[in-house]
């Protein structure tokens, strides 16, 4: 694409509403991913780009570009989207995250975010231990799809906060292979059903 595409775009959105913006950066084997260049330029000519959610899944990439920003745009608030390796893609030093993940097991990333923010290292890989389990089985070691969508959806019924794990088309319903791998995330994350009704 033309390089200045995504900046125009970025810049006429945040023109035309006057909001702030989050940019999402999307994996840097993907045709939607922005150069640091163009990224930088996005963050330092964009008033109303206040952070962007890295998504780039290709850790030299990551890193690199996570120092240039912090470099050359400092104010600029960096957020993993790594949900399939969330403590580990931390350490760059992210001023957060933002992942789908957190909804399926909140009280372990809670708990994670804490340690990690306080430098806490024998906590960070005591929940990293308990989260691993469940992140193989909604992503098995891949990146977030429709599949892996479809799996966390069964997570949050098994766990007793969704009804139903109804998925639209081209998804499809989960075999009860996959529901039982689910399961087994659920139990090695010692994470159990969530009683909505507490006060």
């Amino acid at each position: 694409m033309n390089p200045r595409a995504p900046f125009e775009y970025i810049k006429d959105v945040a023109d035309g509403a006057d909001i702030d913006i989050i940019i999402h950066l999307y994996p840097a084997t993907t045709k939607a991913f922005y150069p640091i260049d163009t990224l930088l330029k996005m963050c330092t000519e964009i008033p109303h780009v206040k952070g962007v959610k890295m998504g780039t899944r290709v850790e030299p990439i990551y890193e690199h570009d996570i120092r240039v920003l912090r470099d050359k745009s400092p104010e600029t608030v960096l957020l993993t989207c790594h949900d399939e390796t969330l403590l580990s893609s931390m350490f760059p030093g992210m001023d957060g995250a933002i992942i789908g993940f957190a909804g399926c097991i909140p009280e372990l990333i809670t708990a994670a975010w804490k340690a990690y923010d306080h430098g806490n290292m024998e906590d960070i890989h005591h929940y990293d231990d308990l989260i691993y389990p469940m992140a193989q089985a909604i992503y098995g070691g891949g990146q977030p799809s429709g599949e892996a969508h479809a799996r966390l959806k069964e997570a949050l019924v098994q766990r007793g906060i969704f009804s139903n794990a109804l998925m639209r088309k081209p998804v499809l319903p989960l075999s009860q292979e996959e529901k039982d791998w689910v399961a087994k995330g659920i139990r090695d994350s010692q994470v159990g059903k969530v009683d909505l009704l507490v006060k």
